[in-house]
């Protein structure tokens, strides 16, 4: 299946499952609706391990009518249509390149509304998805916008300056000079978009349940381990209840 089918099929699922949600969403209270959010460093991978995270996420947690769906570069343009607002407005929601002036300017001569208010409007899609469930989430905050919901689990992937620089080469077929400015660019971007946003420090592990070095790991290899990391913190939360709890630390004689 290629990308552009791929992203076309994932938006029908997700309008369907907007459209319909199960059970009127009243929710059980001992029932759990998993999602995975995947925050990353430029070129750290994410886009790819969220792709291969959906059959594996299917195979183990699928279902009737309830496959699991990745949105990443797809997401704005599917808020907007989910909110009936033109698709050209996605070029103001950039997390990495938001440009402030062309959106006052914009706002100002009544061209579209506020970039307070269509951010609004993404965060809510993603609240929406991610409270249904069965959602890969890559980029825009999510593992922020959806801390209040039991059921995420919450990924950062991030890379050495140097193997990312590599990727970048490859993917963009640019030299050295200009892939080190493209990630310095769009990572400045996307720190400056949580701390504006979110007030929150993006490198800040705390934020996130895991945290993986994409180094010297295959994508597949990335998202076996995320599965799995899934699969025990979905058994955690049928155990209390549907309801977040932290797991108890202990610490081997000797100290840390």
């Amino acid at each position: 299946m290629s990308q552009h089918s791929h992203i076309e099929t994932g938006l029908s699922v997700l309008e369907a499952r907007l459209l319909n949600p199960p059970e009127g969403q009243v929710r059980r209270s001992a029932e759990v609706r998993p999602f995975i959010t995947l925050g990353h460093e430029t070129a750290a991978g994410a886009t790819t391990v969220g792709r291969l995270l959906v059959p594996l996420l299917d195979q183990s947690f699928r279902e009737e009518g309830q496959g699991w769906v990745s949105l990443d570069k797809n997401l704005p343009t599917h808020a907007l249509a989910t909110h009936h607002l033109p698709e050209r407005l996605v070029d103001f929601l950039s997390e990495d390149k938001v440009s402030e002036i062309k959106s006052v300017i914009g706002e100002l001569v009544g061209l579209h509304p506020s970039l307070w208010e269509l951010e609004q409007r993404v965060s809510e899609t993603i609240m929406q998805l991610s409270y249904l469930g069965r959602v890969v989430i890559v980029g825009r905050a999510a593992y922020l916008v959806t801390r209040p919901l039991p059921g995420g689990f919450h990924v950062r992937l991030a890379a050495s300056a140097e193997v990312r620089i590599q990727r970048v080469m490859q993917q963009l077929q640019c030299d050295v000079a200009a892939a080190t400015a493209h990630i310095r660019q769009t990572d400045r971007g996307r720190r400056r978009f949580v701390r504006t946003r979110f007030g929150e420090d993006v490198d800040d592990p705390h934020l996130y349940d895991l945290v993986i070095n994409t180094d010297r790991m295959t994508p597949m290899a990335v998202a076996c381990l995320i599965m799995e990391a899934m699969r025990n913190r979905i058994r955690d939360l049928k155990a209390s209840g549907g309801t977040e709890s932290k797991a108890p630390f202990s610490v081997p004689t000797g100290g840390i």
